[in-house]
C-alpha cells in the first residue's frame, strides 16, 4: 500500500469507527483530539459539539484545551461579550468557565498526548478573570468584540495537577 492509499484507508476507517461509536465527525475542528483525550483520561466524549467537551468519571461536564506547542497552555477565545461587567461575570460563572468542574490542558505531539494537566473551574476563573476584565474594557468599538484570554504554562504548572505523563494516565 502506498502512503497515499494508507492515508485514505485510515481516514475512512477513522470516520467509520467514529460513526459506529457515535463520537461525531473526527475531522471537525479539534474533535479527534477530544476523542483521543477522552480515551486516555477515561472520560466520555460529549455528544454535542457546543458546550462541554467531555464527561468525567463522576458524570460532570469538563472542558478540554489542546495544543501542539512544547508546553501546555489554554486559549479561551471567542467569549461572547455581555452588555455589562456584572452580566459578563455571571456569564463566565454560569455558562463559560465555572460551569465546568475541571479544565484539562492537553499537549499533543507526533500523534500522541504525552501530557495533560487539570485545573478546577474555580482556578481557571481566578486566573482568567483579571485578563477578561481587561479584554472587556478594551473591545469597545472593535469589529469583533468577543473576549479572549490565555492560561499560560506557568499558571498551569503553579496551579494544576498533572494527570497524564509520558502518555500514561497517572491519576
Amino acid at each position: 500500500m502506498t502512503p497515499e492509499q494508507e492515508y485514505t484507508y485510515l481516514y475512512e476507517r477513522m470516520a467509520q469507527l467514529c460513526e459506529e461509536r457515535s463520537w461525531g465527525d473526527p475531522f471537525s475542528y479539534a474533535r479527534s483530539k477530544e476523542i483521543y483525550a477522552t480515551i486516555v483520561l477515561g472520560h466520555q466524549i460529549a455528544s454535542d459539539y457546543s458546550g462541554a467537551d467531555a464527561i468525567n468519571q463522576k458524570g460532570e461536564e469538563v472542558e478540554y484545551k489542546s495544543t501542539i506547542q512544547k508546553t501546555c497552555r489554554g486559549a479561551y477565545t471567542g467569549i461572547m461579550k455581555q452588555s455589562s461587567w456584572l452580566e459578563q461575570d455571571n456569564y463566565l460563572i454560569e455558562q463559560k468557565i465555572m460551569k465546568y468542574s475541571e479544565h484539562y490542558f492537553n499537549r499533543f505531539e507526533a500523534g500522541t498526548m504525552p501530557e495533560s494537566w487539570m485545573l478546577t473551574g474555580q482556578q481557571v476563573y481566578d486566573i482568567l478573570l483579571p485578563k477578561l476584565y481587561r479584554s472587556f474594557n478594551t473591545t469597545l468599538g472593535k469589529k469583533d468584540p468577543r473576549l479572549s484570554a490565555n492560561v499560560s504554562w506557568t499558571e498551569i504548572k503553579n496551579n494544576g495537577v498533572q494527570v497524564v505523563k509520558n502518555g500514561k494516565r497517572i491519576k
